[in-house]
């Protein structure tokens, strides 16, 4: 995991839509940037409807929250329809912010190995900088998280 005081890797990546969105879009705000590993699986859908329910509160504190997978644009789509989900999600299927952020990992599911991404948050400051960095967060409380830690700066 990248530490918090460093730069954030800058990445442009294609929304739901197609459209390019760059992190640099955001500096002068700050960033909510989650990693999950897949649109629509129990764990994720819980941990996009817990953002998209906590989603005015980070709008009122000026907070981008932007949901990134290596799931394709269309998947993307589907499940931002389906969940009515109000924040940016980003395609990844090249694994470039994924590996720039370093949450591609060895995983170990019922004694079987293999790559995928942990779920993982970094709030990223006005200036592009990580502010704090979340590993292994749970779906249902990562949102609430962030949300009690904004309270507190």
């Amino acid at each position: 995991m990248l530490e918090a005081g460093t730069k954030a890797p800058e990445f442009t990546l294609p929304d739901k839509d197609g459209n390019p969105v760059s992190l640099s879009d955001f500096l002068g705000k700050k960033v909510v940037l989650y990693f999950y590993p897949k649109d629509n699986t129990p764990g994720c859908t819980r941990q996009a409807c817990a953002f998209a329910a906590a989603y005015e509160g980070f709008k009122a504190k000026n907070v981008a929250v932007i949901g990134v997978s290596k799931d394709s644009v269309a998947s993307h789509q589907k499940f931002a329809a389906k969940h009515d989900l109000p924040f940016v999600l980003l395609s990844d299927p090249e694994l470039q912010a994924i590996q720039a952020y370093d949450v591609w990992k060895e995983k170990k599911l019922y004694g079987k190995v293999s790559m995928g991404v942990v779920r993982s948050t970094y709030l990223i400051n006005e200036e592009g900088v990580i502010e704090k960095v979340m590993p292994k967060v749970k779906p249902d409380t990562n949102a609430g998280e962030i949300l009690a830690y904004l309270e507190t700066i």
